[in-house]
């Protein structure tokens, strides 16, 4: 019966072009515009809908919002006129909890993959070179004599 009655006072209005209340919006009716798809500009926000059936979507709007009706009051008859895929925000029941519960459940999920990748590259890395061992008493003879023979190939011959 609400309904009926809002529809009688909404009716008149529909058929007006020109701009919305944009001045003075209605708090309810600045939500319930954020709250709905534009049936008239397939793709777009009723926010941003520049036809003029989304003008005088946003105008009823306005009107109902005045007459005292709530933000969701007013989504919930344009959505039964419309149909719910002019929702904005999905429900948070139904079929409609995955599009809430699916996109946080995915950045973990690519979070804990990331992770794990990342914890099996740290424990196939070296932890970095090898230690050397201290040259033995040959070793250091032989190096010495080898630096001495590089000396004296390098020296000047003038």
């Amino acid at each position: 019966m609400v309904a009926a009655a809002l529809l009688a006072v909404a009716a008149p209005l529909s058929g007006q072009v020109g701009p919305s209340f944009e001045g003075s919006v209605h708090p309810e009716a600045r939500e319930a515009i954020d709250g709905l798809w534009s049936p008239y500009c397939p793709g777009l926000m009723l926010e941003v809908c520049t036809s003029q059936g989304g003008a005088a979507m946003r105008d009823s709007i306005q009107i109902m919002a005045e007459n005292g009706l709530g933000a969701d009051s007013i989504i919930e008859y344009w959505v039964a006129e419309f149909g719910e895929k002019y929702r904005a925000e999905p429900r948070f029941s139904g079929a409609g909890i995955w599009a809430w519960l699916l996109p946080p459940l995915m950045g973990l999920a690519g979070l804990g993959l990331a992770l794990s990748v990342l914890a099996r590259r740290r424990s196939r890395a070296p932890g970095g070179p090898a230690p050397v061992d201290a040259p033995t008493v040959d070793q250091q003879a032989r190096l010495a004599d080898a630096m001495a023979r590089l000396d004296r190939e390098e020296a000047p011959d003038f």
